[in-house]
């Protein structure tokens, strides 16, 4: 396989573990701050009756942001150093290779929205208000 497309997929890897990470920061802060806002404090309940993880992961958002915010930068380099890097210059593999450039970017961009929700919900309003 071709250097390039290889790093591509390893950039894409990348953007899908951020995203799996930061993902974990809207289940652990903002879901449940969304439940409570809208007045849905049963669904929270029952939510965490189900899936009482959800608590655990609450105990330790500290860490969880901070991994998270690890993979993000490290995700946020791997996208700036393949940025330019060449594509192959067979017409199906320069569609493949842009592709992947493409679903790389916007699973970056997913992951840094997430985790900039969580972010927000976790330590920026709790310390706006109180």
């Amino acid at each position: 396989m071709d250097k390039s497309i290889q790093a591509l997929k390893t950039n894409q890897r990348a953007g899908f573990l951020s995203l799996f990470t930061s993902t974990g920061t809207i289940l652990c802060c903002a879901l449940p701050a969304l439940l409570v806002a809208i007045g849905a404090g049963a669904s929270l309940s029952s939510l965490i009756s189900v899936f009482p993880q959800l608590v655990w992961i609450s105990q330790y958002k500290v860490a969880i942001f901070a991994l998270a915010g690890v993979m993000l930068c490290f995700a946020g380099a791997m996208q700036f150093r393949a940025r330019y890097l060449p594509c192959p210059a067979d017409p199906a593999l320069a569609a493949a290779c842009n592709k992947a450039r493409k679903v790389s970017a916007a699973i970056y961009t997913l992951a840094v929205v997430l985790y900039g929700v969580g972010l927000l919900f976790a330590f920026i309003i709790p310390a706006l208000q109180g």
